[in-house]
């Protein structure tokens, strides 16, 4: 008798659903409707259009990494387009297009400097209003105070390569280099000419360095530069199986033979051009015009950053 009464809520229930569902799908249909709706007016609408016109006559095209039959390999650059809808609800409210509130993002090449085969980079994408200093360290203890404190004063980083022996026996100069924020990279352990030793020979000089930077200095460096620029296939090969890539460079002081200061950071500041590497060490010419330089190259528009800085596809315009 129980169940004939337990069975009126379940019929009750399905004659609703019947009733009322297909209701719910017209609701559910009519919702979907004016979200098309709603984006085609978007579509539509004369800011709308006006943003998408501005956006291609501005936009960027990315530039992919590419391995130069000169410069060998160079890193890709970001192209840059307008956020059409991030711009579009900033105008909206007002109604009327306004150029100040355009919103940018910027766009990845299809091709990166990792996609490339095992190739030394000279520079930097030749797009990219940047510069680099590369100093070499494996003597000149008595400059390198000196140009960090210029480097801090001028709030500029570089990318320091430092000789693992030369590591081992000056942990507090290394330290002060690394404290002060500046890049790190392997320069060999003992300054061999690369270019004459084995793949094993190399190997122990790349790896040892490696050790006893990441030993007195907690990082592992992603960045080799042979020393004397000395190097071969397989000097490549044995930094990239590493994780390191080989850099060299576009413009050099030539420091170490002494030139006159003045002479020297003419001929650098004349020669440097967007992503230009410029080989420096810990002399006394680098130490005596390492402001100038700076100075001079930022006048000329450039900004000054480590190797990661100038390798990275991000935009600086």
């Amino acid at each position: 008798m129980m169940r004939k009464y337990f069975s009126y809520p379940i019929l009750l229930l399905s004659f609703l659903t019947l009733i009322f569902g297909p209701f719910k799908a017209i609701a559910q249909d009519t919702n979907d409707f004016e979200d098309i709706s709603a984006s085609s007016q978007m579509n539509k609408d004369e800011l709308y259009k006006k943003i998408q016109t501005f956006n291609e006559q501005h936009k960027i095209e990315p530039i992919d990494a590419k391995i130069d039959s000169v410069w060998k390999a160079i890193p890709g650059y970001n192209g840059l387009e307008v956020n059409i809808e991030a711009s579009y609800k900033k105008m909206k409210k007002n109604g009327r297009f306004d150029e100040s509130k355009i919103v940018y993002k910027e766009v990845p090449p299809s091709i990166h400097l990792e996609d490339l085969n095992s190739e030394p980079i000279y520079r930097g994408n030749p797009q990219k209003p940047m510069v680099a200093f590369l100093i070499n360290v494996a003597w000149g203890n008595e400059y390198i105070p000196g140009i960090l404190k210029v480097l801090k004063e001028h709030k500029t980083k570089a990318t320091f390569f430092l000789d693992g022996s030369w590591t081992k026996k000056n942990p507090d100069l290394a330290k002060m280099i690394k404290e002060a924020g500046h890049e790190i990279g392997n320069h060999a352990y003992s300054h061999p000419d690369l270019q004459q030793r084995s793949m094993a020979e190399t190997t122990e000089e790349l790896k040892k360095t490696n050790d006893v930077i990441e030993e007195t200095l907690g990082i592992k460096p992603k960045w080799f530069a042979p020393p004397s620029g000395s190097f071969n296939k397989t000097t490549i090969q044995v930094a990239d199986q590493l994780n390191m890539k080989t850099i060299l460079w576009t413009v050099d002081t030539v420091d170490w033979r002494k030139p006159a200061t003045s002479e020297m950071v003419s001929r650098i500041v004349s020669k440097v051009e967007n992503g230009s590497m410029v080989l420096m060490h810990p002399t006394k010419p680098t130490a005596e015009g390492m402001e100038a330089m700076i100075t001079g190259i930022k006048e000329k528009g450039y900004k000054l950053g480590t190797v990661s800085e100038l390798m990275s596809e991000k935009r600086i315009d």
